[in-house]
């Protein structure tokens, strides 16, 4: 019990100090730390930090993150799928998009897919494999770089029928 009781003195003081909100500004699209967007992002905003990592866990507790790109809601801006909206999934969940893509299926191939209004998601984790080191040509590229590869892989293979990344 008394475990219980440091770690919830712990939590909120944590919140205390890192997840102040300063003003009444409302939370902009793209205005979030390195934990991305999502529930954390508009709870903790963008203090850079180790308060990121309490954003990414509030992220990643209430699956807010995903659901937020989709709808365009909690703080991720876009929504309703299109060219930005696709861009800022494979920038906020890189690393699965690499794993996914590099084993030509997956769950963020599917989002992705979704989101880019794709016929076949079968097909986009194909021709994504396939052109996985025009993606990814060289190590230490930007988010931004990577997610402008895998658009422009989506526009440039018309047998997808992306018709929201046109």
């Amino acid at each position: 019990m008394k475990r219980l009781l440091v770690l919830g003195a712990f939590v909120a003081a944590s919140l205390f100090f890192f997840g102040g909100h300063q003003g009444t500004a409302k939370a902009q699209p793209g205005n979030y730390g390195d934990a991305g967007c999502g529930l954390g992002s508009i709870v903790f905003g963008a203090k850079p930090g180790f308060v990121q990592v309490f954003a990414a866990t509030t992220n990643g507790t209430f699956g807010t993150q995903t659901f937020g790109i989709t709808t365009g809601t909690s703080n991720c801006g876009g929504g309703g799928g299109g060219t930005p909206t696709a861009r800022n999934y494979v920038e906020t969940n890189r690393e699965a998009v690499a794993k996914d893509i590099s084993r030509g299926n997956g769950g963020t191939i599917a989002d992705l897919s979704q989101l880019a209004h794709c016929r076949d998601s079968h097909a986009v984790g194909r021709s994504l494999q396939k052109n996985f080191k025009r993606i990814f040509p060289r190590a230490g590229l930007k988010d931004t770089e990577v997610s402008a590869n895998v658009v422009g892989v989506l526009r440039s293979d018309s047998s997808l029928q992306c018709t929201a990344a046109i």
